[in-house]
């Protein structure tokens, strides 16, 4: 990634990583084939990787952006390249002349502006390409990018669907052809010779039937004044991928790392359920330590008040002997000794 340019989201950066780059490389790839030997203005053209590559086979390459500070990155970067040059400007109101150009072409720009400003943005490109010239436009599918997928990009100001985006260019560029473009997943078998067509199909283990067209993450447009002016060649499909394998390599590196951590859950799931069941087990030790406890509470509680009980029988019989023993030591009871032995020995001879 670019030490100067800070990836935002609102514009792609050479170095991001993931389907952004795939998908912003490929629509640059693909306009290649039209753009050889031809005048080309690449509109919002950002940090200006995909005009550098564009000027590899085209006559010459303007650039055009709104930002000063991105423009300035990209005449740093690609400076020395003769026949590429970047001018600062509006998509809806560029600083060209009329009818200077031969191709445009402007990847994801239209839904960063307004709807008012859209229409406009449109007759600006008719006006400064050469009649027989081609627009080479791409939009994010509405109801595919965003609605499907409850996604919301914060630099989108106004998306398209198919219709609204084919309304929109018919105004100037009646003569259309449309690609569907999204990431792709799949396996690929190249001829050697490179021969024939093409073929698509979609199945697994029990079938295989011809793959049907997959929804359209993003629209590529190519558009003309007339139908002559539209490339003839033009592929039925295309394919892309980076030269270095690094975004199979990074999906394969997430894969394996997913495959690696759940394989960590995994044992925190075993390491949870053995806890679990630990944690379970000191909670009946200490369920049946509680009940013990309680018991011997209840037996100490019990014992305490025999205790208790016991003590104050006890005292009472202690208080009485000894409220006799006071009472034996008193001259009142001395002085009925005599009297009280003479009724015992009285009691004795009538008895007898």
């Amino acid at each position: 990634m670019s030490a100067e340019l800070e990836f935002t989201g609102e514009r792609y950066v050479p170095g991001k990583a993931g389907e952004i780059a795939h998908e912003h490389w490929h629509r640059y790839a693909f306009a290649r084939a039209f753009v050889a030997g031809r005048r080309v203005l690449d509109v919002a053209c950002g940090e200006g990787y995909g005009s550098a590559l564009l000027c590899d086979t085209a006559a010459h390459v303007t650039g055009v952006d709104i930002d000063t500070r991105t423009l300035a990155h990209a005449r740093a970067t690609y400076a020395g390249r003769a026949n590429l040059a970047f001018v600062e400007g509006s998509a809806a109101a560029l600083p060209l002349p009329d009818a200077c150009v031969d191709v445009v072409v402007s990847f994801e720009t239209i839904e960063h502006l307004a709807a008012a400003d859209q229409p406009p943005m449109l007759a600006e490109f008719a006006r400064v390409l050469r009649p027989d010239g081609v627009l080479i436009l791409s939009s994010p599918n509405r109801p595919e990018y965003s609605e499907a997928r409850n996604h919301v990009n914060p630099f989108h100001v106004h998306e398209l669907d198919r219709d609204e985006l084919a309304s929109l260019v018919a105004r100037h560029f009646p003569a259309q052809r449309w690609l569907r473009q999204r990431r792709y997943l799949g396996s690929a078998l190249w001829c050697e010779d490179r021969g024939g067509g093409y073929e698509a199909t979609v199945g697994d283990a029990t079938t295989a039937v011809e793959a049907p067209l997959p929804p359209a993450m993003y629209f590529v447009v190519v558009a003309a004044r007339t139908t002559a002016a539209l490339p003839a060649a033009f592929p039925a499909l295309s394919l892309f991928t980076d030269a270095d394998d690094a975004e199979l390599r990074r999906v394969d590196h997430e894969a394996r790392e997913v495959m690696r951590l759940d394989g960590l859950l995994r044992t925190c799931d075993a390491e949870l359920r053995d806890f679990v069941r630990h944690s379970r087990e000191l909670e009946a030790m200490v369920n049946h330590r509680d009940e013990v406890i309680n018991e011997r509470t209840r037996a100490e509680s019990e014992l305490r008040e025999q205790f208790d009980s016991h003590r104050d029988r006890l005292q009472k019989e202690i208080d009485a002997q000894e409220r006799i023993i006071a009472y034996r030591a008193s001259a009142r009871w001395w002085l009925k000794l005599p009297w009280i032995r003479a009724r015992r020995l009285w009691t004795r001879i009538r008895t007898a």
